[in-house]
């Protein structure tokens, strides 16, 4: 199917949609109102870029005017500037939409190799994500904290709620390796050590069904650094799946039932991402030469601190910004370089 021909079934469809709405009484209301807000912003982009290529025709017909030819050679000289932009953009419309970029996102960082100085490093990405969500004017609401004692964290979670935000963090999940002299080595030796980051989109209920009885509930006391009780009473919160054998946890807040909420919350979305993965099996191949496959056990960036470099290996994307990576302010120009590349892939797939 032609470029055109693709537009013109756009357009097409939300004639269609608008009409339903306008003059259906059976419609569904709210269906048709959210595909209608889907298609009009794509409806613009090809109204725009077809009413460019009308005045590259008028102005090509006005050379011929020896009293228009300059005016026109201005305009045609704008217009050949604007149009491979706007083309772009339709192609770029017309990508198929991951209906989960919209959505909030659950965070999980884990130490990996490299005993504590990995959970220093897992900790100090966790901060980092804290940071971004910052600048981003996100909700970042900790779930889960397991800590080392000395300033780690063997693992840690979070819920990350705003606009767009499994759209913008997808691209973290993978491995992520740290090169550097850790504290407590005395020799001056780079030592490479590595965490593990999962970003799930957040599930609705109506996106993951789950049975009561399918449940093994655990309650513990909060723990705090090196072992330390944070409270006394068993308000921490531990939710096993027990036929996919899924955990989450969740031992932040006071109250033993805001816990058990912000556990299933984080459950539902490792199921959801399950059930992701299982659907999207069959572009497994296509998926893996794409940035955004989400494959935890890949590394993905290396951060190494006596160079001042951070270097993600899917695009091979060298930055020399560690320290502004870190504060979560560099974060955008590498999201935004997979992003590109991601889309490069799907337009040539739409080829």
């Amino acid at each position: 199917m032609s470029l055109n021909d693709k537009l013109s079934r756009v357009v097409s469809r939300y004639e269609e949609v608008r009409d339903l709405l306008a003059h259906d009484p059976k419609a569904d209301i709210p269906k048709l109102s959210k595909e209608l807000s889907d298609l009009t912003p794509v409806v613009e982009r090809i109204t725009e870029w077809q009413t460019a290529q009308q005045q590259m025709d008028e102005a090509q017909a006005m050379l011929a005017d020896p009293d228009m030819r300059d005016l026109a050679e201005e305009e045609l000289y704008a217009l050949k500037e604007r149009l491979p932009h706007l083309e772009t953009e339709v192609r770029l419309s017309l990508l198929p939409k991951d209906e989960a970029d919209e959505r909030n996102a659950i965070l999980e960082v884990r130490a990996g190799t490299g005993g504590d100085e990995a959970a220093l490093f897992a900790a100090e990405l966790f901060r980092l994500y804290q940071r971004y969500a910052g600048l981003k004017g996100w909700r970042f609401e900790t779930m889960d904290l397991n800590e080392t004692g000395i300033g780690g964290y063997k693992e840690a979670s979070a819920r990350i709620s705003g606009r767009n935000v499994f759209g913008r963090l997808k691209y973290e999940s993978g491995v992520h390796r740290v090169q550097r002299v850790p504290e407590t080595e005395s020799g001056g030796r780079i030592h490479t050590s590595a965490a593990t980051v999962a970003v799930l989109p957040e599930a609705e209920e109506v996106d993951v069904h789950i049975e009561e009885k399918d449940l093994r509930i655990d309650t513990y006391r909060s723990q705090g650094a090196g072992g330390q009780h944070v409270n006394t009473t068993d308000s921490a919160v531990r939710i096993t799946h027990i036929p996919t054998g899924v955990v989450a946890a969740c031992q932040e807040e006071k109250s033993q039932h805001k816990n058990k909420a912000k556990a299933m919350a984080m459950l539902r979305a490792k199921i959801y991402d399950e059930q992701r993965r299982t659907a999207d099996a069959e572009r497994a191949a296509a998926r893996k030469s794409q940035v955004g496959s989400g494959d935890r056990s890949e590394r993905i960036r290396t951060y190494n601190f006596p160079q001042g470099r951070v270097t993600d290996h899917r695009i091979n994307l060298t930055l020399y910004a560690l320290e502004r990576m870190m504060q979560g302010e560099a974060l955008d120009e590498v999201v935004d370089a997979l992003t590109a590349e991601d889309q490069a892939a799907l337009l040539a797939e739409l080829e």
